[in-house]
């Protein structure tokens, strides 16, 4: 049986939560049934994070990449509300905000999102930058001007994590800088990428020998001054001098989560069921980074921006089917393949039986990544764009 006059809270504005939002506004419900759909966010614009690499070397505009909500959410009819989350009660099933707001809600979508932990040596949080926010680019832009500015001849930079955004960070901070730049990558392990395939592996290997990015393997950092790094390596530790020391490691569950009276592994991460749905709590949706689970095949789901896509369209659908009386959906994962930008005009794409790297991978890429924006109106603002651009450049030359 249908349920009227029902109210679906979405906390967290990232990819689960806004693309659930969206998802869910354009199901097919009969108009005595379609739910008040509120969205929440600390921030007042989404953030197409795969793409903020762009931003730090002018590539990219903030408002291609970081569009508003109320923009985006027009004509829909989700509210949108800006603040954070200060507690929900699960008794009174009520969102408390950290403006006093309270939200009651009939259904649940818990989509905070991971932070990055910068508390993992001495001097990490007073002195490195994480890379996940727009602040955060902002601030790297900054960091990256005042430096530039400088009359040093050497600009020293220390990237610690070896994983896609370290390598990506690497190659666009080696290309702004060309010469002047001295850039490693400190990476705990033995290799980089090492939960990616051998293709995307040996391409930005490349990359990165190409750019005379050093990598340091099987180090880790022990502490982080003003203007020095230390490092690690087989029980001997060196105090190198740096200019810029940017942390892409590690990954922490909000607080809040963590304060929620419902089952969680042991790094705080929500459990749910291949439906999307909290253990006992079929009221309540958990996506992205602080949930874990396993999809309708048995496979545990790994916790990416791809992920988190894919589950927006399951999580809609099965809020749909149980406030319109249908059974609900099992999420099945769909690996569709992983890109990774290695420069300004290239990049390497592996999935779907393709293999890309160069100029190539990088169109696709930027195609792929467009065809993802939330709504058809930002695609087409932004892809007609990318198509102007080289003509205004032509057209400023001459």
């Amino acid at each position: 049986m249908a349920v009227s006059n029902q109210r679906v809270v979405i906390l967290g504005g990232g990819f689960g939560g806004l693309y659930t939002a969206l998802a869910l506004s354009k199901l097919p419900w009969d108009k005595t049934v379609k739910p008040e759909i509120t969205l929440v966010d600390q921030r007042d614009r989404f953030l197409f994070t795969p793409l903020l690499y762009e931003l730090v070397t002018d590539e990219l505009q903030t408002w291609e990449i970081a569009p508003p909500y109320t923009e985006l959410l027009a004509g829909t009819g989700i509210k949108f509300h800006q603040s954070g989350v200060a507690s929900i009660d699960t008794t009174a099933n009520a969102v408390c905000l950290e403006d006093d707001t309270v939200l009651p809600y009939d259904r649940l979508v818990l989509a905070l999102g991971g932070e990055t932990p910068m508390d993992m040596a001495p001097g990490v949080k007073d002195y490195a930058i994480a890379f996940r926010t727009l602040n955060d680019a902002y601030a790297l832009k900054e960091r990256l001007r005042q430096v530039e500015s400088s009359d040093t001849d050497k600009i020293r930079v220390a990237i610690v994590g070896g994983g896609y955004s370290g390598i990506e960070l690497g190659c666009k901070i080696a290309e702004r800088l060309g010469e002047r730049g001295r850039l490693r990558i400190v990476e705990r392990g033995t290799a980089i990428l090492q939960n990616s395939p051998e293709f995307n592996q040996k391409a930005a290997q490349e990359a990165l020998t190409d750019k005379g990015i050093w990598i340091d393997y099987e180090t880790t950092v022990t502490e982080v001054g003003v203007d020095t790094i230390s490092l690690q390596y087989k029980e001997q530790t060196d105090i190198l001098p740096v200019d810029l020391v940017l942390w892409t490691v590690g990954n922490q569950i909000n607080p809040l989560i963590t304060s929620l009276p419902f089952e969680k592994n042991e790094r705080q991460q929500l459990k749910i069921q291949p439906t999307l749905q909290l253990l006992n709590q079929d009221h309540i949706f958990a996506l992205g980074d602080l949930a874990v689970g396993k999809d309708a095949d048995g496979n545990q789901v790994p916790t990416t921006a791809q992920v988190a896509l894919q589950q927006a369209d399951y999580t809609a659908w099965n809020i749909w089917a149980s406030l319109t009386g249908r059974p609900p959906l099992a999420f099945r994962y769909q690996h569709l393949g992983e890109m990774m930008t290695l420069g300004s005009n290239t990049a390497t794409l592996t999935g779907l039986g393709l293999k890309l790297d160069g100029p190539a991978a990088h169109i696709a890429r930027r195609l792929t990544y467009l065809y993802r924006m939330p709504t058809f109106e930002h695609q087409l603002r932004v892809g007609l764009n990318w198509i102007s651009q080289p003509l205004r450049e032509l057209l400023s030359v001459s």
